[in-house]
């Protein structure tokens, strides 16, 4: 199958470039009005978003992308709490990258975001950087990007020796009732969220393959997972 590159940092066959592209569609349908009241909605049940940021332990001078950076919430933080290290973000939706840059803008903060996908951006290309990129962050991401695996694939791939991905997300939720349980799952659903524990299994599967190490930490009674896998 061939590979080409696109001009704006992406990597992918002529296929996977139309599914990249139908995806875009149905991200920006999705997000298009709830873009405005998404930071209101969500911090009631995107749980643990600053304790990753807290356990980010970003370096100076470090380079650090947001995959998934949906409105730069996290990316506005994360940019206050390490202001010596160099943050970018992506999404697949353009609708939110405008309520991004609106909220960077009254941040004061000078952060790049772009339009592109978990599994086939080109950070060098796509935001002009010249270091390694040292750590991906997945902020309730990989529960909402259907290629998901290929997105840690191809994070493994950007990052060198050492460097790492921070990954928070939905859990299993085994601290909570089966009722609770039954009711987000199903509340998830709705917004093509989904528990997807087959993440876990794979990243430990790429630990147990020497391709790297994993941290794993559950909060809120299995509600949320923390994961840091440091590439060998």
């Amino acid at each position: 199958m061939s590979t080409m590159s696109t001009d704006n940092g992406q990597l992918g066959s002529q296929a996977e470039q139309e599914d990249e592209k139908q995806a875009k569609v149905n991200m920006d349908n999705m997000y298009r009005f709830t873009r405005h009241i998404y930071d209101l909605t969500r911090k009631y049940f995107l749980l643990g978003r600053d304790k990753l940021i807290d356990s980010l332990n970003a370096q100076d001078e470090e380079v650090i992308i947001e995959v998934g950076c949906g409105t730069a919430r996290n990316l506005i933080k994360m940019a206050k709490r390490y202001p010596n290290a160099e943050f970018h973000g992506l999404d697949a939706s353009d609708e939110m990258l405008k309520t991004a840059r609106q909220s960077i803008e009254r941040s004061g903060l000078e952060l790049d975001v772009k339009q592109a996908f978990a599994q086939s951006f080109i950070p060098e290309k796509l935001f002009d950087i010249k270091k390694p990129v040292t750590k991906l962050v997945f902020s309730y991401a990989l529960s909402i990007i259907p290629p998901w695996k290929e997105s840690i694939d191809h994070a493994l791939d950007i990052l060198p020796s050492g460097g790492e991905m921070h990954i928070v997300d939905f859990g299993n939720m085994q601290g909570h009732s089966p009722l609770f349980r039954r009711f987000m799952f199903w509340w998830l659903d709705l917004f093509h969220v989904y528990h997807k524990p087959e993440v876990l299994e794979y990243l430990h599967k790429l630990n147990a393959e020497g391709r790297g190490s994993i941290t794993l930490t559950h909060h809120y009674k299995g509600y949320t997972y923390i994961a840091i896998f440091k590439k060998s």
